[in-house]
């Protein structure tokens, strides 16, 4: 577990796969958001390939980091791993006690709610990355050379 976190490049470049994987085998599977009367469709292969660019950019930049020898904060790490992934399969769960029953309405409003929050939390959750490579830029060099 410390390897990701001294490396996190590598499972954000190994979800690339996984995620396009599940976006190709969906088919013709969409997304429809609702706000208010204008509906937002997104096909799940379309949504695959945002996420996925977006997870290579974030893996580049953790391997940037690795590579320009810049200690990144395991703290920062933990908490953008933490709320990508770990937010991701709270909603993936959570996704799984929608009722369809008509008497539940109030029930599925409330679990929608709480989706909402976890997934507005995750977004949000991203700006730790830029925050995490800027305090490792601007953070002095581990100086090693035993003077």
């Amino acid at each position: 577990m410390n390897k990701l976190i001294e490396k996190p490049h590598l499972i954000f470049l190994l979800a690339i796969p996984i995620i396009m994987l599940i976006g190709i085998l969906s088919g013709d599977a969409i997304l429809d958001i609702n706000v208010h009367d204008t509906y937002y469709i997104i096909a799940y292969l379309h949504l695959a390939i945002l996420i996925s660019i977006l997870f290579g950019i974030i893996g580049i930049g953790y391997w940037l980091m690795l590579k320009a020898n810049r200690k990144l904060s395991k703290c920062l790490n933990w908490a953008h791993l933490g709320l990508t992934f770990g937010g991701t399969l709270v909603v993936w769960i959570l996704t799984r006690f929608n009722r369809t029953e008509i008497m539940d309405y109030e029930f599925n409003n409330n679990l929608t709610l709480i989706i909402t929050l976890i997934i507005l939390l995750m977004i949000i959750g991203q700006l730790i990355f830029p925050i995490n490579i800027i305090y490792a830029l601007i953070k002095q060099k581990d100086k090693t050379s035993g003077q």
